[in-house]
Formats: structure tokens, C-alpha cells, sequence
């Protein structure tokens, strides 16, 4: 009762206006501090991965970087027959003239028109870095819609980098209003159902919400070392929903039922000191293993990752510390409330309100289902393991892919458009770029070299157009690009991409003495991308094992538990991800999930699933068997203790649980094919998690090894010892 957590809880408790008043000073300092030092976003140069990042640096150092570039493409309109190509010439030279006369232009190229004449398309390149094009593309969609207005028989519309980023900006906005929509009155109705009282309902929702306003500004003064990839407020509200939510009630539940085992008799102070000593300690090592677990993504060295680290390290911090701090202040005030209003009806007269009785035992539903598994242990293992490594077993078939711009929803305007793009430019779809740094004297033998390279591939079916050569002012940087009218992920282009760098490039820029070279591109970053994360995710999972199994062993004292975490995370994370690959490699669930399958997974989800699974399996893990160590401490068999333990904690995983799959199946109903993945993923872990790993397999595995859950710790088997007979009763 002298730990950290019982010690503010009880400073909370005993001062509970100034608890309150400190935590919205506290929400409104971290809010403050965010809006006025800003965001620092990502920048072209912290996307960099691999060889096509080593290319795109190279390009940098000689200006010849990749810069926003947009596509006015001018067709006719549906229903009006063929193309007046006199109408179209006319409007492309106004729309570039239009867009030359900007300042956030930096060149017009000349309309070209399509081989069979039914479009005319104007480029337009943009200045600065390619990122903040969409900062800058108002002005030019503007034009491009005053071009459409005074040609009503056209088709005038505008796609590209930055009016895609734009859409997709736009609509990541409007999903995750969505989930706000849809989340918010879920968990609200769930916490109403477990608490019956809209008091108490709205105790855990708040305060979540209050966690994650100032994690959003912590997030902001945190971008200035880490930067956002814009990413870090999706995870914070992801996180912070589910998180707060859960460590509340898991606090919330523990204080009414140690308030109801008193029968009135205990203090509403005294009450949350047993609460903070008991859930209030499993909710600190809960938050650290969320936080600690988030961490290792900092080991992926990408931009993405470390944003989403970051978010997800500073909502789980700042909710512990609003369970710590603020509730119980609340549960103070509420209960101080409720006993006056006790006071003044039998002051009236009146009889005491009849309150529901909050059972501390196991309910119906979870005695049934704990029957069997306390008769027949070894048989619910398994059954469940087997059932579970089935789920798991499509894992073989898993296929990593960069999820681009292809795959970004059609409900997008530039989505649309970049398709008819496409199909009337097919060399517009991707492109490689050849980069060579080299010393000044040898720019003579470099661009020989790749003009060679041009001559050897200008037969190859998988390329198309004119290559085009570019050196930088100090002649030390060349570039060639060359055309592919076939999708980053076709056949076609990745192979084309392997001959390059295999055989091309080798067999002529890189036999010139001293020169380094590179090819990028948009199938080279497609490529590389996930070829990074596939070559990081043994480290991040051996980081994420190795911090798995330090924080239960130091929890519990035990190596055995430590080893039963890993093995039961494992196969949870194993058996979502094997679910993830049936629902999204194949066609069968587009209907029901609203998405178009791309055959593959984001290589971002499996790395973002196991790291944040693995933390949130902490919480489950740390409230359960926190409960069955109290019983056996209390000298309670350990058989007897398991049972009771998984009975008494059942209640509140099962409604903690609810309230995260609704907060992360909100997700996936997002649009953005990525987010869908990580919120059907999430969804299902923790579905699984709760019901099977916490209900079935860890009581069977722990009612299997008895006594040695423990080991080596003395506590628990010290408590469970029988007690050696006074020497009187010997005689």
C-alpha cells in the first residue's frame, strides 16, 4: 500500500478538486504548448529507404530531385461523341497559359496529344519538394476548373501527386470522423450496459478523450525529434480510445467491487487506495508494456513507423497517468456524492435506493465456459491451439506489397481521373530513373555510358517512350528516366526494374571508373519498401519477444510466465494475421468489407500488428494473472486460483474487450486500404485474444503446469505450502 500508485491515488483521493482542476490544466498545457511550437512534418528525405532512396538523395545533390507534378487531362464529354480536337487544342493552350502565369509553377510543358487524338493532357511541375505540392495545388485546381467552365463540351479535369494527396487527405478526414461517429455511442452504450449509470458511463469516456487532446499536443512538441508522417493522430485516436477506455474500467470496476465486498463499510478514499494498490498497479505495467512493446518500431529506421511509435508511446503514457491521477479524484467525488444523497433520504425518511449488486464472482456464461476447461484441461488446449494454428496457417501464403497510389479508393475525384490518365497515356504509369554521381571530367563517359543503356533497352516491350537525359550544372549528377506503362506491381515492371539493376546498369554506367550509381523510381520505391520491412521485422520481433518476456518476469518473478507470454502472443498475432491474408489476399470478402483486393498486404500492417497486439495482450495478461497471483498469495491452490482468478477478471476483459474491437473494427471501415487492414486485423486479435487465448488456452495451460506458473519465484508456492502442525499436537 506504499507503492507510487496508491500513494497519488491517495493524494488524489484526499484532495480530489485539486486532482481534477490539475489534469484539464495539464490537458490544456500539453494542447497549448503543440499549437504554438507547431508540427513538424516529414520531409521527402526521412521517406528515403534503399537503393531508391540512395537514388533519390543522389538526384537531390544536383537539383534533379522528384517535384510535384500534376496532369491536366482534356477529353470529351460523355455523351457528346468524339473529340473536337480544335476545342481541345484551344483549351490546353489556356490552361497553360493560365498555369504559367502562377507562381507555384514552375513549368508548363507542351500539350501532347494521345495516338489515336481522344485526349490532350498539359503537364504542369510544381515548385519545391514533392510532399508539399498538395500545400500549394488550390490555385491550380482553381484554373483547371475555370478552363471547365468555359468549355461545357469538354471534359477538363486535373490529376497528379498533389491533387491525389489532397483527396486522400480529405478523405482519411472524413473516415476518421466516421469512426468518431460510430465508436463514441458504441463504447458509450457498452460502458452503460456494464455500470448502469450514465455518471459512470462517462468517466471512462472522457477522460480517454482527454488523453488523447494532450497526447495530440505532446504529439506536436514530439514531431520536432521524431517527425510526423501524418499518421501520428490516426494512431492516437486508434490507440487512445481503446487504451483509455480500458485502463479506466479495469480501475473503475476494481474500486465498485472492493466498495461491494465491504458492504458500505469501506471509505470511498479507502476504497480507491485498495483499487490503485491492486488494478492500479496492472494498469502501470500494462501502459509500460504498450509503450515499451510501441518502442521497438523505432527499429525499423522509417519515417512511418517512428511516427507511429511515437503516438502510440504518448497516448498510453498520458492514460496512465489520467487513471493514476484524475480518476481517482472522480470516484472520490462521485462516491462522496452519492453517500450524501443516501444521507438526505433517511434524513426524509425515505428508504435507501436499491443499487444493482456487483458480483465478484464469474457470471453464468463464464462458469459454463471455465467448466470444461477446469475438468478437461488438456483437451480445451488442444483443441483450441489446433483451431487457432488453422486460422494461423494462410500466414504461409502472406504477400507483402507498398500500398501506393494505385490502391487509394476511386471515391476520390483524382483517383478517377489518374485512371483515364492512364489509360490514354499508358507510359505515364510508372517510371525508373537511373542515377550516376561521378566526378565532373568523367560527365562525357557517363553520358555515353547511358545513352548505351537507352540503345540496349529501347526494344524492350516492358518500356515505352523517350528516354530522357538530365545532368546538373556541376556535371557530376546524370539522369536518365525512362518510361513503363505498366503498374508499379505487374510483372512487367518489377522485372523490368531486376534487369536494370542486374544486368543493364552494370553492363554499361557501371563500368565507368568511380561512378556510383542507383536506379529509383516509382517501381523502385514500390519495390524497396517492402523489402526493408521484411529485412527488419526479425529484429523488431526478436526486440519485441525479448521486452515481452523481461516485463512479465519482472511483474511476476516468474520465467515461466515470461515464456507462456511470448508462446500465447505469438499464436494469438499468428492466427489475426493468418485471418487478415484469407479476408484481404482473395476476393471473397470485398463485398462484405468494402474493398477491392490487391492480392497482397500492407507491408506496413504485419510489423504495426504484431507490436501494438503484443502491448495490448500486456493488459489482458497483466489484469488476469495479477488476479489469480492475488489468490494464490492469499494461500488460495493454484488450480483453485486460476479458476478464480480468469472468473473474477472475466467481466472486464470481456467489456474491455468490446470497447476496443468496436474503436478498431471502426477503423475498418475506412476507405484508405491500409487503415482497413490494420482495423480488421486489430479487431480480430483482440477478439481472439480475450475470448480464446485468456478464456480457454491460458487457464488449461496454467491449470496444466500447476505449482510450476510460479517458478522460480517462493511467494506463491510459500502461500499455497501446508502449514507443518505445532510440536504439542505431533506429540
Amino acid at each position: 500500500m506504499k507503492n507510487l500508485p496508491v500513494r497519488m491515488a491517495r493524494w488524489s483521493a484526499a484532495h480530489p478538486w485539486r486532482g481534477i482542476v490539475g489534469w484539464l490544466a495539464f490537458v490544456v498545457l500539453c494542447l497549448g504548448i503543440g499549437i504554438t511550437v507547431g508540427t513538424h512534418p516529414a520531409t521527402s528525405e526521412d521517406y528515403r529507404i534503399g537503393e531508391a532512396g540512395r537514388g533519390e538523395a543522389i538526384a537531390a545533390e544536383g537539383g534533379l530531385q522528384q517535384r510535384p507534378v500534376e496532369h491536366v487531362l482534356i477529353t470529351a464529354k460523355p455523351g457528346t461523341g468524339k473529340l473536337d480536337t480544335e476545342a481541345a487544342d484551344s483549351a490546353a493552350a489556356d490552361i497553360a497559359a493560365r498555369m504559367a502565369r502562377l507562381p507555384e509553377v514552375r513549368s508548363v510543358a507542351t500539350p501532347v496529344h494521345n495516338p489515336d487524338r481522344t485526349a490532350v493532357r498539359v503537364t504542369v511541375t510544381l515548385n519545391g519538394p514533392e510532399l508539399e505540392g498538395k500545400k500549394h495545388i488550390d490555385p491550380l485546381l482553381a484554373q483547371t476548373a475555370a478552363v471547365q467552365k468555359n468549355n461545357p463540351t469538354l471534359r477538363v479535369e486535373e490529376t497528379g501527386t498533389a491533387s491525389i494527396g489532397k483527396g486522400v487527405d480529405r478523405l482519411r478526414g472524413d473516415d476518421l470522423s466516421r469512426t468518431e461517429v460510430i465508436a463514441l455511442p458504441v463504447t458509450l452504450i457498452t460502458l452503460l450496459l456494464v455500470f448502469s449509470s450514465v455518471a459512470m458511463a462517462l468517466v471512462p469516456l472522457l477522460l480517454a478523450l482527454s488523453s488523447i487532446v494532450a497526447a495530440v499536443g505532446l504529439s506536436m512538441v514530439a514531431s520536432h525529434v521524431f517527425p510526423d508522417a501524418g499518421v501520428g493522430t490516426n494512431v492516437i485516436l486508434l490507440i487512445g480510445l481503446a487504451v483509455g477506455v480500458d485502463y479506466t474500467l479495469f480501475y473503475l470496476k476494481r474500486e465498485r467491487e472492493e466498495r461491494a465486498r465491504a458492504e458500505g463499510k469501506l471509505s470511498p478514499q479507502a476504497a480507491v487506495e485498495v483499487a490503485a494498490a491492486t488494478s492500479g498497479r496492472a494498469v502501470v505495467l500494462s501502459g509500460l508494456a504498450v509503450a515499451v512493446s510501441s518502442a521497438t518500431l523505432y527499429l525499423a529506421d522509417d519515417v512511418i513507423f517512428s511516427s507511429i511509435a511515437t503516438g502510440a508511446i504518448v497516448v498510453t503514457l498520458v492514460a496512465v497517468v489520467s487513471s493514476l491521477t484524475v480518476l481517482p479524484a472522480l470516484l472520490t467525488k462521485l462516491a462522496l456524492r452519492a453517500e450524501r444523497r443516501a444521507a438526505r433520504r433517511a434524513a426524509r425518511g425515505l428508504a435507501p435506493k436499491r443499487r444493482k449488486a456487483h458480483a465478484t464472482g464469474p457470471g453464468r456464461l463464464t462458469a459454463a465456459v471455465l467448466r470444461p476447461v477446469a475438468r478437461h484441461p488438456a483437451a480445451t488446449l488442444t483443441v483450441t491451439v489446433v483451431a487457432l494454428l488453422a486460422l494461423a496457417a494462410p500466414v504461409l501464403g502472406l504477400k507483402l506489397t507498398d500500398m501506393g497510389r494505385e490502391t487509394h479508393s476511386r471515391s476520390i475525384a483524382a483517383m478517377r481521373v489518374y485512371d483515364r490518365l492512364n489509360a490514354a497515356y499508358p507510359e505515364l504509369k510508372a517510371m525508373h530513373q537511373v542515377v550516376v554521381r561521378a566526378d565532373a571530367d568523367r560527365a562525357p563517359e557517363v553520358t555515353a555510358a547511358l545513352h548505351a543503356l537507352a540503345a540496349d533497352v529501347k526494344n524492350d516491350p516492358r518500356l515505352r517512350g523517350t528516354p530522357r537525359l538530365t545532368t546538373s550544372p556541376d556535371r557530376r549528377i546524370t539522369m536518365l528516366q525512362l518510361q513503363v506503362p505498366y503498374t508499379v506491381s505487374s510483372d512487367e515492371a518489377q522485372s523490368s526494374l531486376k534487369d536494370l539493376r542486374t544486368t543493364y546498369v552494370p553492363e554499361t554506367v557501371g563500368k565507368v571508373t568511380g561512378a556510383q550509381t542507383a536506379v529509383t523510381g516509382e517501381v523502385a520505391r514500390y519495390t524497396d519498401y517492402p523489402t526493408h520491412q521484411e529485412q527488419k521485422l526479425p529484429l523488431i520481433l526478436g526486440a519485441l519477444l525479448l521486452v515481452t518476456f523481461a516485463m512479465t518476469v519482472r511483474a511476476f518473478r516468474s520465467l515461466v510466465l515470461g515464456v507462456v507470454g511470448i508462446v500465447l502472443n505469438l499464436l494469438s498475432a499468428a492466427a489475426s494475421l493468418g485471418v487478415l491474408v484469407l479476408a484481404f489476399q482473395h476476393t471473397w470478402a470485398e463485398g462484405l468489407l468494402d474493398f477491392t483486393s490487391t492480392g497482397s498486404i500492407g507491408s506496413r500492417v504485419p510489423l504495426f500488428l504484431f507490436v501494438i497486439l503484443f502491448g495490448l495482450s500486456m493488459d489482458y495478461q497483466v489484469f488476469v494473472i495479477s488476479r489469480i497471483q492475488e489468490a494464490a498469495l492469499r494461500g488460495v491452490p493454484t488450480r483453485k486460483a486460476v479458476i478464480e482468478g480468469i472468473g473474477s477478471s472475466a467481466g472486464v476483459v470481456t467489456s474491455a474487450a468490446v470497447v476496443m474491437v468496436t474503436v478498431f473494427a471502426s477503423f475498418a471501415a475506412l476507405h484508405l486500404i491500409e487503415m482497413k487492414q490494420i482495423g480488421f486485423s486489430l479487431a480480430v486479435a483482440v477478439l481472439l485474444d480475450a475470448f480464446v487465448i485468456r478464456m480457454l488456452v491460458l487457464p488449461s495451460l496454467m491449470l496444466l503446469l500447476g505449482e510450476a506458473n510460479w517458478w522460480p519465484s517462493r511467494g506463491v508456492r510459500r502461500a499455497t505450502a501446508p502449514t507443518a502442525p505445532p510440536l504439542a499436537s505431533v506429540r
